[in-house]
């Protein structure tokens, strides 16, 4: 898995999976800071010391002594009660290997040290558990006997064991039906089967799933092949989601049938016409939906695993605990929220690409045919290499305070307005038409020329007044005091006529541009949101230039022997008369080099910003930002400057050992 904000640490170049054991001298020092026994002069951690002292596990007042001598057993491989350091570093040099999970499980079972377990090893431990307290496992079984042998004298090794523990819950899930199916029909009640689910497999229930477990049944009973194909509906959810990929080619929003997803399950037999059936039955009660599902349908009922966040957060706020308690005053903090980090981003991206800006209004505002000597530039180059030439690097940059003060509200609005609109326009599921993304991108588009008009003039104003030889120095003050407030709006119908389309295309291209881009799991990284935002630039930069030549020439003051101009129209016409076609092309490539990489630039740091500074207003996330991954235990390491190598892990493994096999030891006693 790519660590994209190099959060997996120094040793994360070797991959997920792995951990660098901790150095003896500082494992050593760690050990003795917990240890609290003393044995003929050694020193040794007690089952309490390690469990709730040092993993800070089991931390209720009255804890279970059984639950804290079993786990502390899983360490202590000399069983004699106490841990030595030879043993803390030994479990410490387990926990690095990728299957540290189950080898931590066989170690609990193995519960005399011996290295194999035997039947009565097994029965000791799940007697222990909370579910053989709620339903007892039958330890007379034909499962039992396959594996421990007809006499159940047979002991297992490591590898034998661990296809044991894999089926175990299957045979008491089965086991749990039979006890219910009194008389042999082949069905229970849907109360019936409502608890044995919340008995034996709750730790693969999602809060949703849990809700609507007597619903699914749809009817009074449920037949044995119903409850055989329901556990395996939920064993096998990372399966359907790849089935749901294949089916809609990749896409997560796309809505897809039934038959569609039969069609696509075809390859993978391991997912049955009844599963499908169930599955869809399932999203219906869920989501409300009517024989179509989303992929966000699936993640509501894929069971709840360890997940890692490739998304570094510096915050992580809560405005409201659900998108119910939404309020008017929760979205204005949040468009709030929007705006700052757009004013921002804005920033960022207009001081990025200044000097191509410069040029392309340089460009755009050169006219030919008015009189002798006036072409002053070649193309986008010479003119580069003449205003460095001419008036420095810092002329690739006049007006970029006015242009700074004014793109940042100006971006901060258009961000905002879009993003609002896309919210008000998308359904339950997350999805949105391209009419919608048009509509949206068209409002921000106009909701930006009050800022954009009077920024966008001064700009023009000051980028061109370079090009003659003047004593008076120009500045955006006297620009403003020339103009006067109406004279600021001056081409706003052009602004309009520019901003509007540019917006409806470019947030539309930039959305399914992320999509396109994203990786497997829906996420983008920042050269995927860089790149996305670069190519929604291309067409809606390239297909509105005409309207940007006409607002340039409305916007600059006309020198003595220069056409001048009388609203769009007007400027329209002349410039065709006296200059052709090609003139409303003028300055496009220096155009598309500008706006491309500024709103790449933009985008992105308006994107990363929304991860870094995560704020949940119960609204939309931005698609793509973070992913949520089935994690490796070396991912969910711990924040315990004490856990160092592999003790980084031990917590989510010991989590591990209840949440992925539902081997839950009481808590208190």
């Amino acid at each position: 898995m790519e660590d994209h904000y190099g959060i997996l640490g120094d040793d994360g170049d070797k991959g997920t999976g792995y951990l660098k054991r901790a150095k003896t001298e500082q494992l050593r020092d760690i050990f003795m800071k917990y240890a609290s026994a003393t044995l003929e002069g050694e020193r040794y951690m007690t089952a309490n010391d390690f469990v709730c002292q040092y993993l800070g596990l089991h931390q209720e007042k009255k804890v279970n002594p059984a639950s804290i001598k079993l786990l502390g057993g899983v360490i202590d491989t000399s069983k004699d009660g106490y841990i030595s350091f030879a043993e803390f570093q030994a479990f410490e040099g387990l926990l690095c290997v990728p299957d540290a999970l189950y080898k931590t499980a066989f170690q609990l079972f193995d519960t005399r040290g011996t290295g194999m377990v035997t039947f009565e090893e097994f029965v000791e431990v799940i007697k222990q558990t909370t579910l053989h307290k709620m339903v007892p496992f039958d330890f007379e079984s034909t499962f039992v006997k396959m594996y421990f042998g007809k006499e159940r004298n047979r002991a297992i090794s490591y590898y034998e064991f661990s296809q044991f523990l894999h089926d175990f819950h299957e045979e008491h899930a089965v086991q749990a039906f039979k006890t219910f199916d009194k008389e042999g029909s082949g069905f229970i009640s849907a109360l019936d089967f409502n608890n044995i689910m919340l008995s034996t497999k709750k730790h693969l229930l999602t809060g949703p799933v849990q809700n609507n477990l007597v619903a699914a049944a749809s009817s009074h009973q449920v037949s044995f092949p119903f409850f055989m194909a329901f556990n395996s509906l939920l064993t096998n959810m990372e399966l359907v989601k790849r089935i749901y990929l294949n089916a809609s080619q990749g896409s997560r929003t796309h809505e897809v049938t039934k038959e569609e997803f039969l069609h696509s399950a075809q390859m993978m037999s391991q997912i049955t016409p009844l599963e499908v059936e169930i599955l869809f039955h399932m999203t219906e009660l869920i989501s409300q939906s009517s024989g179509r599902i989303v992929y966000s349908d699936l993640e509501v009922i894929t069971p709840e695993q360890y997940m890692k966040v490739i998304t570094r957060k510096l915050t992580d706020i809560k405005a409201v605990e659900s998108p119910e308690q939404r309020s008017i005053v929760t979205q204005l903090l949040e468009s709030a929220y929007r705006f700052t980090l757009g004013s921002i981003a804005g920033a960022i991206g207009a001081t990025a690409v200044y000097p191509i800006d410069l040029v392309k209004t340089r460009l755009q505002n050169q006219r030919s045919g008015s009189y002798i000597g006036e072409l002053m530039y070649r193309n986008s180059f010479d003119c580069f290499k003449k205003v460095i030439r001419h008036e420095g690097v810092t002329g690739l940059y006049r007006g970029l305070v006015p242009q700074l003060i004014g793109v940042a509200p100006e971006k901060a609005i258009k961000l905002t307005m879009n993003d609002l609109m896309r919210d008000k326009l998308t359904d339950k599921k997350g999805n949105i038409p391209l009419w919608g993304e048009m509509v949206a991108g068209a409002c921000a588009g106009g909701s930006q020329v009050v800022f954009t008009n009077p920024l966008e003039i001064v700009k023009i104003r000051l980028q061109v007044a370079g090009e003659i030889a003047t004593v008076k120095k120009i500045s955006a003050i006297t620009v403003i005091k020339d103009l006067g407030f109406i004279g600021l709006y001056k081409g706003a119908k052009a602004c309009f006529l520019r901003d509007i389309p540019f917006s409806a295309i470019y947030f539309p291209v930039y959305a399914h541009s992320k999509i396109l881009l994203a990786d497997e799991n829906g996420y983008n990284s920042p050269l995927t949101l860089l790149i996305a935002g670069a190519v929604g630039g291309i067409p809606a930069a390239s297909l509105t230039t005409p309207a940007d030549v006409i607002k340039t020439r409305l916007q600059v003051a006309a020198r003595a022997g220069q056409t001048t101009y009388h609203g769009v129209f007007d400027a329209a016409r002349k410039i065709w008369a006296e200059e052709g076609g090609k003139a409303f092309w003028k300055g496009a490539p220096a155009r598309v080099f500008r706006s491309s990489p500024q709103f790449g630039v933009t985008l992105l740091s308006y994107e990363i910003l929304q991860r870094l500074f995560y704020v949940d207003f119960g609204g939309i996330r931005p698609s793509g930002s973070e992913a949520q991954l089935p994690a490796t235990a070396s991912d969910l390491r711990s924040t315990n400057p004490d856990h160092i190598g592999g003790y980084k892990v031990a917590v989510p493994i010991f989590h591990g050992i209840e949440s992925k096999f539902g081997l839950v030891l009481p808590r208190f006693a």
